[in-house]
C-alpha cells in the first residue's frame, strides 16, 4: 500500500473518532431520508478515497441506489450529506429559494489557505454579494472580447508550434500542451503577464500552477482534515499549500498593482476590474492584497487543469468518432473563406457544430462532478418518498446535486454514455438553461466565469483543427477510460499523433463591435 493511502486511512480514523463524539448517527433514521449504510466509521466515499473507484461511478451508484427517491442520504466520513435526485427540486433550491441556500460548503479557516478562505467561491452571506458583484463586470460581452484577443494571441503560438513539429515530436499527450496554453491564457487574462510556456516550460506560473491545481492524494488529505476536523489541522499546522506558492501569487499582484498605479498602465483583465472596483466597496469594505491575489489565484484552481481536461476530453472524441474530426474541419474552413481568413470573436460564437462538441462535452465530462449549497435558514424539503413525510433542514446542513449522474442518466438524455453533438439540434440557449444541464450550476451562485471557460475551450479547438488533423496511434485507447481520483481524468492520457494540414488561411484580428459574424 503507497504511503498516502496508510496516512489516509489512520487519518480516517481520527475523523471517524471525532465524528462519532460529536455528531448523530441516526440522523437519516430520523428523518426517515433512504440512504446508503456507511462502511464502519469511513463513511459512503471510501472507495474513492482509496483509489478504488472513480468519484465519478461512486457518485453514480449513490445516485442510482434509490431511483423512486427525490433525494437520499449519505455519509462523507461520517458527516451527513443529502443527495438532490429530483431535477426541479435541485433548481428550485439553487434558484427559487436560494434566500434559503445561500452558501457553499467551504473553508473558513484562513489559516489553511488564502485562496481556499478569500476567494468568490469560499465567501458567504453579504461579502459574497459585494465581491460578486466586483467580479461580475470582467465577464461582460466587451470584456470577453477584449480578452479574445488575449487568447488568440496564445493560441497562434500554440498552432504554429503544434503544426510544425518534427516527425519524431508529433506523438504527444494533449493535455499536458493544453495545461501550458491555459496557463498562458490565465496568466495574461487574470493577471495581465504575458507567457509562453511551450518555449520557457520551468516557468514558475506554469510549475507553481500545476502544483496549485492538482489536487493529488497529499493535498486532498490536507484539504479534508481542513474540512472535516479545522481544530485538530490548526494544531497540527496544516496548509493546504506550500506558503511558497501563496505568497508567490501575492507578490506577483502587488507588484501588478503598484507598477500599473505608478505607471498608469491600463489592461482589460481581472486585475484591472479589482483595482477599479476596490474603493467602490466603502470604508472598511475594499480588496485588500490578499483578496485580489486569492481571487486571481482563483483562476488557476479552477481553470488550470479543469479547462485543459475539458478541451482534452473534445479533442479526444472529434478525434475517435468517425467523420466528426472532418465535419469541424469544414465548419472551420467555411468560417474562415467568408471572414478573408480573420478569427473573430462573432464568428467563433456562432460556428453551430463547434458549440455542438462543446456543449456535448461540457455534459459527459463536467468539470465539477457534484455542486452543494448549505442551509442557511431552516427548510422544508418535500416528502423524499410517496407516501413519506416532509423533511425539515436545519442551518448548516449539507445539499448536493450530483451533476455527473444528472447529465448521464438516460431519462435526462437518450443514450447518454454515447457522445452525440447532434443531440441539441442548434438550440444551445434552451440546453444551457434547461433543468439537466448542470455543469455551471443554477441560479445566482452559478459559475461566474462560464463565459470565459466556453470561449477559451472554443478558441483553442478552432485554431488546433484549423492547423492540425489529429490521428490515432499506438498509444490511443478507445474507448477511454477514466482515472481512479476525484476529478475527471483520463486513465491512459490523451495521446494522439500532431499532423498538419495543408490548409491553413489564418489571420488573427481583433473583433469589433457590431456588424455580424465577420465584423
Amino acid at each position: 500500500m503507497e504511503t498516502w493511502s496508510v496516512v489516509l486511512a489512520l487519518v480516517a480514523v481520527v475523523l471517524s473518532v471525532y465524528y462519532y463524539l460529536k455528531r448523530n448517527y441516526d440522523y437519516f433514521e430520523k428523518r426517515g431520508i433512504p440512504y446508503e449504510k456507511p462502511l464502519s466509521l469511513l463513511g459512503n466515499t471510501w472507495r474513492a478515497l482509496f483509489k478504488l473507484d472513480t468519484f465519478a461511478h461512486m457518485l453514480t451508484d449513490l445516485y442510482n441506489s434509490n431511483r423512486d427517491a427525490k433525494y437520499i442520504g449519505y455519509y462523507e466520513f461520517m458527516q451527513p450529506m443529502i443527495m438532490i435526485r429530483d431535477i426541479e427540486l435541485a433548481k428550485q433550491i439553487m434558484v427559487k429559494y436560494f434566500d434559503h441556500f445561500q452558501d457553499h460548503r467551504t473553508l473558513q479557516n484562513d489559516n489553511a489557505s488564502l485562496v481556499f478562505s478569500k476567494n468568490l467561491f469560499a465567501l458567504r452571506g453579504q461579502r459574497w454579494k459585494e465581491v460578486r458583484n466586483v467580479l461580475t463586470p470582467v465577464f461582460t460581452s466587451s470584456k470577453m472580447k477584449a480578452m479574445f484577443k488575449l487568447m488568440s494571441e496564445c493560441a497562434e503560438r500554440y498552432g504554429n508550434a503544434l503544426s510544425n513539429l518534427t516527425e519524431k515530436e508529433r506523438v504527444l499527450d494533449l493535455k499536458e500542451i493544453f495545461t501550458r496554453y491555459t496557463n498562458d491564457t490565465i496568466a495574461t487574462c487574470a493577471f495581465g503577464i504575458p507567457l509562453d510556456s511551450m518555449a520557457d516550460p520551468k516557468n514558475k506560473f506554469y510549475v507553481y500552477g500545476r502544483e496549485f491545481s492538482t489536487f493529488g492524494q497529499a493535498t486532498l488529505l490536507k484539504f479534508f482534515l481542513q474540512q472535516h476536523a479545522p481544530r485538530l489541522a490548526n494544531m497540527l499546522g496544516v496548509k493546504i499549500f506550500r506558503p511558497e506558492i501563496e505568497l508567490f501569487y501575492m507578490e506577483v499582484v502587488e507588484g501588478t498593482v503598484k507598477a500599473r498605479k505608478e505607471k498608469n498602465i491600463y489592461r482589460p483583465d481581472l486585475i484591472q476590474i479589482l483595482m477599479e472596483a476596490s474603493s467602490k466597496l466603502g470604508p472598511g469594505k475594499e480588496l485588500t492584497p490578499a483578496d485580489m491575489a486569492a481571487n486571481a489565484s482563483l483562476f488557476f484552481v479552477a481553470g488550470l487543469e479543469n479547462i485543459a481536461n475539458l478541451v482534452s476530453f473534445a479533442a479526444y472524441e472529434v478525434a475517435v468518432n468517425k467523420g466528426m474530426q472532418e465535419r469541424l474541419q469544414n465548419e472551420i474552413d467555411g468560417v474562415l473563406e467568408q471572414c478573408n481568413g480573420e478569427v473573430t470573436y462573432e464568428a467563433i460564437n456562432e460556428m453551430h457544430f463547434l458549440n455542438a462538441v462543446l456543449f456535448e462535452t461540457l455534459r459527459m465530462y463536467p468539470i465539477a462532478l457534484q455542486t452543494d449549497r448549505v442551509c442557511t435558514k431552516r427548510f422544508e424539503l418535500p416528502p423524499p418518498l410517496p407516501g413519506a413525510k416532509p423533511v425539515v433542514v436545519e442551518e448548516g446542513t449539507c445539499l448536493q446535486v450530483p451533476i455527473y449522474p444528472i447529465q448521464r442518466d438516460p431519462q435526462n438524455f437518450d443514450d447518454p454514455n454515447t457522445f452525440n453533438p447532434n443531440r441539441y439540434d442548434g438550440d444551445f440557449r434552451k440546453v444551457q438553461n434547461s433543468s439537466t444541464f448542470l455543469t455551471f450550476g443554477q441560479g445566482p451562485r452559478v459559475c461566474i466565469a462560464n463565459r470565459f471557460v466556453m470561449l477559451e475551450t472554443k478558441v483553442l479547438l478552432f485554431h488546433l483543427f484549423a492547423k492540425c488533423t489529429l490521428k490515432s496511434c499506438s498509444k490511443t485507447v478507445v474507448p477511454l477510460k477514466l482515472k481512479k481520483s476525484f476529478t475527471l481524468l483520463s486513465d491512459n492520457g490523451f495521446w494522439f499523433e500532431m499532423m498538419p494540414r495543408e490548409k491553413s488561411r489564418l489571420v488573427y484580428v481583433e473583433s469589433v463591435n457590431g456588424g455580424g459574424v465577420c465584423a
